[in-house]
């Protein structure tokens, strides 16, 4: 079964600030209807304005992706990260970055845009953690365009060990470029279900034509096939039902 989403059926929230649009339920947009697709409860397409971001504030047990599109993403937690002088990770999130911060037992930490004159746009993602009360952690790692051209690239799992970086949830992640001829097809087992978030660009899914911003979620697939894309960036999740 396919379900499209358009990118026009997504909550939109300005707070001047901030530019957000939201794939599922979050802050003051509420669907009963979209809560979330398996273990995945957010995407949120957030542009944040020069100067400005989000003061410290506090997660328990959720795993945090943050994908950044264009600017730069500033992080500073409670574990050292971003601290200056800090013995973490510096915490600048760039294009081609992938983040994860593992809540766990509680976290807290802020994201700021210092970048003068310059919006910072990125994907923040939330998966439901397979282990609740773990200790916090966080993980950046980089992948390059190259990597990702005309193919599904993984980058976050579920599996200890992949060349990803590690989520406690039941979940893969990849991302994908894709432009002209360029094709992928992703095998799912028996009972998983997918989600696809085409960030920009066109893509055929499945026999179903995305625009940027679209979704289209899976379930009873034997496979998500990728074709015909235009400029195209895409994430695609594979999820326990």
């Amino acid at each position: 079964m396919l379900e499209l989403i358009k990118s026009s059926e997504r909550g939109f929230a300005d707070h001047g600030w901030l530019k957000s649009f939201h794939s599922f339920s979050f802050a003051d947009y509420y669907d009963p209807s979209r809560m979330g697709f398996g273990d995945l409860r957010v995407i949120n397409e957030d542009r944040i304005a020069a100067g400005t971001g989000f003061g410290t504030h506090g997660h328990r047990d959720m795993e945090i992706i943050s994908y950044v599109l264009s600017g730069e993403l500033a992080h500073q937690d409670s574990m050292g990260n971003g601290a200056p002088g800090g013995s973490g990770h510096d915490g600048v999130i760039r294009p081609g970055d992938v983040q994860r911060m593992s809540a766990g037992s509680g976290v807290r930490h802020s994201e700021f845009n210092h970048a003068e004159g310059q919006s910072t746009h990125f994907l923040q993602i939330w998966i439901e953690p397979n282990q609740r009360g773990v200790a916090p952690s966080y993980e950046q790692r980089h992948f390059a365009t190259e990597e990702k051209r005309g193919r599904l690239r993984l980058v976050a799992s579920g599996e200890a060990g992949a060349d990803a970086v590690f989520i406690h949830a039941n979940a893969q992640l990849y991302a994908g470029l894709f432009d002209g001829p360029e094709q992928a097809e992703l095998p799912l087992q028996p009972g998983r279900i997918a989600y696809v978030h085409l960030i920009r660009g066109s893509l055929n899914v499945n026999g179903q034509s995305l625009q940027g911003g679209d979704a289209l979620q899976l379930r009873g697939e034997d496979a998500v096939r990728l074709a015909q894309g235009q400029d195209a960036e895409v994430l695609v999740f594979d999820l326990a039902p």
